[in-house]
């Protein structure tokens, strides 16, 4: 039976109706979606409902500093589009879920088209941001789920230890502490990721 999770519950407001036994359809959970715009919504493979409330201002201005920086570059590599965390995917174990920012190549996009409800498709490249009421070891069990059901590479940025967790596709997790900068491999080979603001944050 379906779930509804709610991440850090106190500060979220409302009730949110399910059908017993059955995972959301496409439009129905646009609609939840659409109840709830300002909460970002996720599913589980399982069906499970997640809800998480809006980000606190660092965190948002870390992930606009960190999508900014994956736009730039896709707009002159020209192979593939970005996304910020607004956008949903679908794994193929059939999670709904919404990176900070991820990559998708051009290859898997060309057959999909504007109207439908939403894309089924998964991309080769993401990254998470992990702000201070996360989990790390959900955030963990989410990265494992992005590249064992479809993404090439993913990348786990914690301020909190100035760290990146490197996750591959081959189940391979690489651990760098303090780095000034990632460098992209296999889709997203050429980008490098600048760390500098993300660590300092907000600046005064």
């Amino acid at each position: 039976m379906m779930q509804l999770m709610v991440d850090q519950f106190e500060t979220f407001a409302g009730a949110v109706l399910q059908p017993a036994n059955t995972p959301l359809t496409d439009a129905q959970f646009l609609a939840l979606c659409a109840h709830y715009p300002d909460y970002r919504i996720e599913t589980t493979a399982q069906g499970d409902i997640i809800i998480m409330p809006p980000a606190h201002p660092r965190t948002g201005q870390r992930n606009a500093a960190i999508t900014h920086q994956l736009v730039a570059w896709t707009e002159q590599d020209g192979r593939g589009e970005a996304f910020d965390s607004s956008a949903g995917f679908f794994l193929k174990n059939g999670a709904r879920r919404s990176p900070d920012s991820a990559w998708v190549s051009h290859q898997r996009l060309k057959d999909l088209q504007d109207d439908a409800a939403m894309w089924h498709v998964t991309p080769e490249f993401v990254i998470e941001l992990k702000s201070a009421s996360d989990r790390l070891e959900i955030l963990r069990a989410k990265m494992r789920e992005w590249t064992t059901y479809g993404a090439v590479l993913a990348w786990l940025i914690n301020p909190e230890d100035r760290s990146v967790e490197i996750y591959r596709a081959d189940g391979s997790v690489e651990e760098v502490t303090e780095p000034a900068e990632v460098a992209g491999e296999g889709p997203v080979q050429g980008f490098v990721l600048r760390l500098e603001r993300i660590w300092k944050g907000v600046q005064a």
